[in-house]
């Protein structure tokens, strides 16, 4: 070989061939170079196996990016819960936790529009109502809205996609929702139950086909600080 430049290259090769065999580029040049002098008669069965193959490495390298995509955005959820969490046990009073749920706790779990409603029989705390956070409701209510007319089980959390939500929950902001978020509240033995509701502009925020676990796990949290203020 005359070529220094030839001579180097080769050298580097023999010394080296991992540089070769895994670039894929190099590879699939070196197989359509042997294909083109062997001719267009012969069918290479080496060559269809590794399109085969490498066919499905793509595929594994695509499953592979979603699941280490999908691990960061669980362990992202993760932390955001477990500050909100934290958030809920700072309150030193209820009406510091209802002003604190439209402000830091919305600000935390990324909700545009969060509302507490409680189902009561009773005239409820002019002071409290004042507060938009706070949805007095009559019972029922709750359970009717969340099965949204529909004959269903009962749900700790529903996640759902809307054109609108309702104005007893949402008041005046209720048609700019378009996802929302339902955790249902059991606050106690002799009480009527409580819901959260998460109401988000975005359509994305909040689908059936999310997972629920953390929001389930932040709902147990909720409703036991709140049978601490309710008691």
């Amino acid at each position: 070989m005359s070529d220094p430049i030839l001579a180097q290259l080769r050298e580097r090769i023999i010394s080296a061939p991992e540089l070769v065999l895994e670039d894929r580029d190099v590879m699939r040049a070196l197989i359509d170079a042997t294909d083109n002098a062997r001719g267009t008669n012969v069918i290479d069965m080496r060559g269809i196996a590794m399109e085969r193959l490498e066919t499905r490495l793509d595929r594994l390298e695509d499953t592979h990016r979603s699941v280490i995509a999908a691990a960061y955005e669980n362990l992202a959820g993760t932390n955001q819960i477990h500050r909100a969490i934290l958030q809920l046990l700072d309150p030193h009073s209820f009406p510091a936790l209802l002003t604190m749920l439209s402000g830091d706790l919305s600000d935390t779990l990324r909700v545009d529009h969060m509302r507490l409603v409680l189902e009561t029989s009773q005239d409820a705390d002019p002071a409290l109502t004042k507060l938009d956070v706070l949805r007095m409701a009559q019972p029922g209510l709750i359970a009717d809205y969340v099965a949204g007319g529909r004959s269903m089980r009962d749900r700790r959390v529903t996640l759902r996609q809307t054109d609108q939500g309702s104005e007893a929950v949402y008041g005046d902001h209720a048609g700019w929702i378009r996802s929302e978020a339902l955790l249902v509240l059991d606050l106690g033995r002799g009480r009527l139950p409580g819901m959260l509701a998460m109401g988000s502009e975005d359509p994305e925020q909040f689908k059936a086909t999310h997972g629920a676990d953390l929001l389930t796990f932040f709902a147990g949290v909720f409703e036991r600080v709140m049978r601490r203020w309710l008691s």
